[in-house]
């Protein structure tokens, strides 16, 4: 857990990195299952538990990405690209407004960006070494 605090945007870049695939390749999924008559019309339900499974870890990495940086800007967008995330994939479960389904990619590619940027210019060696210095 002590990693994951210390490693929160490397942590946060992968999960967003990887949520990024999940989403690029279920249209992909679904085409090969349109193929094969054998397997069911719906994907697995662990592929699509693996939404709220990115969602939680990206959380967690907002969180400990914030707690430890200087840079009062990417507090607020963290959290704004999570939350957008979040309404986004409750939207496409629940079908509440007819969204495009690329919409997706934005917040996710907005927390990859902002987690490798806070990577970047905030070099912390210990948990609070960041934390008001600008």
């Amino acid at each position: 857990m002590i990693l994951a605090k210390q490693k929160s945007d490397i942590l946060g870049t992968l999960a967003s990195t990887l949520c990024l695939v999940h989403c690029m390749a279920t249209p992909f999924i679904f085409i090969a299952q349109a193929g094969s008559a054998i397997c069911c019309h719906t994907p697995p339900t662990w592929w699509k538990f693996m939404d709220y499974f990115f969602l939680i870890l990206s959380f967690f990495a907002i969180y400990w990405s914030t707690k430890t940086t200087s840079i009062k800007w990417i507090k607020p967008m963290l959290w704004i690209s999570w939350f957008t995330l979040l309404f986004v994939l409750l939207n496409e479960k629940m079908g509440l407004f007819p969204l495009a389904e690329a919409v997706i990619y934005v917040p996710a590619l907005a927390l990859i960006f902002l987690h490798l940027y806070n990577k970047k210019y905030c070099n912390c060696n210990t948990d609070k070494c960041c934390v008001d210095e600008r």
